[in-house]
Protein backbone atom coordinates (compact mmCIF):
# COMPACT_ATOMS: atom_id res chain seq x y z
CA UNK A 1 0.00 0.00 0.00
CA UNK A 2 1.08 3.42 -0.49
CA UNK A 3 2.09 5.75 2.26
CA UNK A 4 -1.47 8.05 1.74
CA UNK A 5 -3.94 5.09 1.26
CA UNK A 6 -2.13 3.94 4.34
CA UNK A 7 -2.90 7.03 6.05
CA UNK A 8 -6.35 7.47 4.85
CA UNK A 9 -7.05 4.10 5.99
CA UNK A 10 -6.07 4.35 9.53
CA UNK A 11 -7.79 7.44 9.52
CA UNK A 12 -10.65 5.79 8.71
CA UNK A 13 -10.17 3.20 11.42
CA UNK A 14 -9.99 5.44 14.21
CA UNK A 15 -6.59 4.94 15.13
CA UNK A 16 -5.34 8.62 15.45
CA UNK A 17 -7.69 8.24 18.60
CA UNK A 18 -6.46 5.24 19.87
CA UNK A 19 -2.58 5.46 19.44
CA UNK A 20 0.42 6.75 21.85
CA UNK A 21 -0.34 10.56 20.72
CA UNK A 22 -4.04 10.30 21.03
CA UNK A 23 -4.35 12.58 24.01
CA UNK A 24 -3.31 15.53 21.67
CA UNK A 25 -6.10 14.71 19.21
CA UNK A 26 -9.03 13.81 22.02
CA UNK A 27 -8.03 17.42 23.41
CA UNK A 28 -8.76 18.72 20.21
CA UNK A 29 -11.82 16.73 19.43
CA UNK A 30 -13.15 17.62 22.84
CA UNK A 31 -12.58 21.58 22.48
CA UNK A 32 -14.11 21.41 18.62
CA UNK A 33 -16.82 19.59 20.22
CA UNK A 34 -17.02 22.10 22.86
CA UNK A 35 -17.39 24.83 20.25
CA UNK A 36 -19.83 23.47 18.49
CA UNK A 37 -22.36 22.80 21.22
CA UNK A 38 -21.66 26.52 22.54
CA UNK A 39 -22.70 27.48 18.66
CA UNK A 40 -25.48 25.83 18.68
CA UNK A 41 -26.66 26.89 21.71
CA UNK A 42 -26.27 30.57 20.70
CA UNK A 43 -27.87 29.86 17.25
CA UNK A 44 -31.22 28.27 19.33
CA UNK A 45 -31.33 31.65 21.78
CA UNK A 46 -30.94 34.07 19.07
CA UNK A 47 -34.15 32.01 17.04
CA UNK A 48 -36.24 32.34 19.89
CA UNK A 49 -35.56 35.81 20.28
CA UNK A 50 -36.39 36.30 16.74
CA UNK A 51 -39.77 34.58 17.26
CA UNK A 52 -40.42 36.73 20.55
CA UNK A 53 -39.81 40.03 18.23
CA UNK A 54 -41.68 38.61 15.73
CA UNK A 55 -44.65 37.92 18.17
CA UNK A 56 -44.49 41.87 19.91
CA UNK A 57 -44.52 43.28 17.18
CA UNK A 58 -47.89 41.44 16.06
CA UNK A 59 -48.74 42.64 19.41
CA UNK A 60 -47.86 46.10 19.04
CA UNK A 61 -49.43 45.75 15.55
CA UNK A 62 -53.40 44.99 17.11
CA UNK A 63 -52.51 47.52 19.96
CA UNK A 64 -52.08 50.42 17.70
CA UNK A 65 -55.00 49.49 15.56
CA UNK A 66 -57.18 49.00 18.71
CA UNK A 67 -55.96 52.63 19.81
CA UNK A 68 -56.81 54.39 16.61
CA UNK A 69 -60.11 52.88 17.06
CA UNK A 70 -60.55 54.05 20.25
CA UNK A 71 -59.46 57.37 19.09
CA UNK A 72 -62.06 57.67 16.94
CA UNK A 73 -65.10 56.11 18.93
CA UNK A 74 -63.55 59.06 21.38
CA UNK A 75 -63.86 61.36 18.95
CA UNK A 76 -67.19 60.91 17.89
CA UNK A 77 -68.46 60.80 21.47
CA UNK A 78 -66.80 64.31 21.70
CA UNK A 79 -68.45 65.90 18.97
CA UNK A 80 -71.14 68.59 19.91
CA UNK A 81 -73.84 67.23 18.17
CA UNK A 82 -73.67 63.87 19.49
CA UNK A 83 -73.73 65.78 22.94
CA UNK A 84 -76.58 67.89 22.08
CA UNK A 85 -78.41 64.35 21.18
CA UNK A 86 -77.53 63.02 24.44
CA UNK A 87 -78.50 66.09 26.52
CA UNK A 88 -81.84 65.68 24.50
CA UNK A 89 -82.91 62.60 25.72
CA UNK A 90 -82.20 63.67 29.06
CA UNK A 91 -84.85 66.72 28.79
CA UNK A 92 -81.44 69.36 28.51
CA UNK A 93 -82.25 71.80 26.32
CA UNK A 94 -79.59 74.12 24.88
CA UNK A 95 -79.66 78.27 26.41
CA UNK A 96 -82.33 80.19 24.71
CA UNK A 97 -79.71 83.54 26.18
CA UNK A 98 -76.29 83.42 25.97
CA UNK A 99 -74.05 83.71 29.39
CA UNK A 100 -72.98 86.24 30.88
CA UNK A 101 -69.36 87.05 32.05
CA UNK A 102 -68.95 87.62 35.41
CA UNK A 103 -65.70 90.05 35.86
CA UNK A 104 -64.40 90.09 39.90
CA UNK A 105 -62.02 93.20 40.50
CA UNK A 106 -59.76 92.67 43.62
CA UNK A 107 -59.43 96.42 44.98
CA UNK A 108 -56.40 96.71 47.22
Amino acid sequence: MSKVKKKIYSFLRGSFLTDETAFKNWRIIIFVVGLLLIMISSAHNADKKVIKIADLNKLKRELRAEYVDTGTILMRMKMESSIREKAKRRGLLPLQTPPKKIKVIIKK
